[in-house]
């Protein structure tokens, strides 16, 4: 999904729905990037990453911007795929990987190795919110923070919101620009 679907915040729900289903023993979410993946020196990014996939048993591995990892001539980032996918496959049922990020990219990341793609064998895409999605996200960032909106305010930022959906571009932020134009409107 674009920035700011709700992808991070997706799997730290899942990891509260597979600990109550008996699936996983522990509500643990582990959340990593390529920054964390990868090491320094060659033959450091093994040790990382299995440190890392001990770290998410009985829970989730989440890795944010998974297709980071996949750059062309990247040999840290291809040693964290490989230790990744020897992981997956000897841990298998002990941990629950999730790998995110933007669809194009993340269609190009699964089929870079094959043994990556059989692995992720559930993808779910985000789509961006509607206009009143992002309105009612905004009153209820609103409401958290003990303000609430006049029917004039609430039209004039529908409207605002209606331009600001009409104008995006591929960086719109969904859920986070309503964010950051709450925090401006409180400003």
């Amino acid at each position: 999904g674009n920035p700011g679907t709700g992808k991070t915040t997706i799997a730290r729900k899942m990891g509260e729905l597979l600990q109550s289903m008996d699936v996983l023993p522990f509500n643990k979410v582990v959340e990593v990037s390529r920054a964390t993946l990868v090491g320094k020196y060659m033959g450091d990014t093994p040790k990382i990453v299995n440190k890392i996939c001990d770290k998410a048993i009985g829970g989730i591995l989440f890795i944010d911007e998974a297709y980071t990892l996949s750059a062309e001539n990247d040999v840290y980032g291809k040693e964290a795929i490989d230790t990744l996918i020897k992981r997956m496959e000897d841990d298998r049922g002990k941990f629950v990987v999730i790998a995110a990020g933007y669809k194009d990219e993340m269609d190009s990341f699964l089929m870079i190795n094959p043994g990556l793609a059989s692995r992720f064998t559930h993808k779910m895409h985000i789509e961006d919110y509607n206009e009143d999605e992002l309105l009612a996200i905004f009153k209820n960032m609103a409401s958290e923070e003990q303000y609430t909106l006049s029917p004039a305010a609430e039209y004039k930022l529908l409207d605002l919101i209606f331009k600001m959906v009409v104008r995006k571009t591929s960086n719109f932020g969904n859920a986070r620009e309503m964010r950051n134009l709450l925090d401006a409107t409180i400003q």
